[in-house]
């Protein structure tokens, strides 16, 4: 039995689940998010969300988690967000945001400009003597960690100085330089 799946999901107040043959809704006060399922059965009994496999087989076994964490991931998102903060570290590496659009200099030539999703909350923290944060809110924990990633992809942190984007709190693996 799949340790992950087997446990069941709590359904906090005011969020409403909707299961049908193949597609999960779940809607709560931050917003709606839709997941399609297969090879597993979805049942909401007395405030909780019940995921069942029909067989041991090695699929129906890894479906099995992956759907529950996914659902799991939902309810969590409608009801209390997901936040991800990412720090530039490195001379002259800047971030601003007008809107949705966000601007990086991160040492190139040129200066960087991403289009984030709507559904993303965007801030920029720039505070004298610290470095840089960009702050990303949503009810997508998919759609944030995607965009997280991108916006990492763009300068990731070298091990010698730990210059570029990195996650606030990740701990980098840094290395001895030259040796005299």
């Amino acid at each position: 039995m799949s340790r992950i799946g087997k446990n069941p999901i709590s359904i906090p107040a005011g969020v409403t689940v909707e299961v049908s043959e193949t597609v999960i809704t779940v809607k709560g006060k931050l917003g709606q998010l839709t997941q399609d399922y297969a090879d597993v059965t979805v049942k909401v009994e007395e405030g909780q969300l019940v995921v069942e496999r029909p067989s041991d087989s090695k699929d129906h076994r890894a479906k099995h988690g992956l759907y529950r964490s996914l659902i799991n991931n939902m309810i969590v998102g409608v009801s209390e967000g997901f936040t991800k903060e990412l720090e530039l570290v490195g001379v002259g590496y800047r971030a601003s945001n007008q809107g949705q659009k966000l601007d990086l200099a991160l040492g190139f030539s040129h200066n960087i400009v991403l289009e984030v999703a709507p559904e993303v909350k965007l801030e920029t923290i720039s505070e004298k003597g610290k470095n840089p944060i960009v702050k990303l809110t949503s009810f997508d924990k998919q759609l944030i960690g995607q965009i997280a990633a991108k916006i990492r992809g763009f300068r990731k942190p070298e091990p010698y100085k730990g210059k570029g984007v990195k996650f606030v709190g990740e701990v980098l693996r840094r290395k001895a330089g030259k040796s005299a």
